[in-house]
């Protein structure tokens, strides 16, 4: 049997900051731009969760999508909505700011509740702006 996927959008909107602590703003600003400002900035973000799975012949889908989107809210945007990226959410402690690591710790964060869902989670999309987004797949 072949695998369906299915995609839910979620959106958050959040301050950080690109910096690595290590280095001095100079380098910081060298590497990051402006990102690095110790000042902030901010995004509307859009995250989409791919999950995949097999079409339960009882009720007709994978998942229940308003379960999942009830879950993706629970675990990850009431974490980061509105929120200094940097200094408010436990789950990003310890990372450099970039959607990269963002996206890989959502992915972190999601899995073991998708699976128990009885579905696997198969990519982390996050658009950062309308030019900028990231995908993982768990790798």
């Amino acid at each position: 049997m072949s695998y369906v996927y299915i995609t839910r959008r979620e959106r958050f909107n959040a301050a950080h900051r690109m910096f690595n602590p290590e280095w001095s703003d100079e380098k910081n600003l060298e590497v990051y731009g402006k990102c690095s400002y110790p000042l902030w900035h901010g995004h509307n973000y859009e995250l989409y969760v791919t999950i995949k799975g097999h079409i339960n012949p009882e009720i007709g889908y994978v998942v229940n999508l308003s379960e999942l989107s009830q879950l993706i809210r629970k675990e990850v945007i009431d974490a980061l909505d509105h929120k200094n990226l940097n200094l408010e959410v436990d789950f990003l402690r310890g990372r450099v700011m970039s959607s990269e690591n963002i996206a890989i710790a959502i992915w972190e964060k999601l899995a073991p509740h998708i699976r128990a869902m009885g579905a696997e989670l198969h990519c982390i999309r996050l658009v950062e702006t309308e030019n900028n987004m990231v995908e993982y797949y768990g790798e």
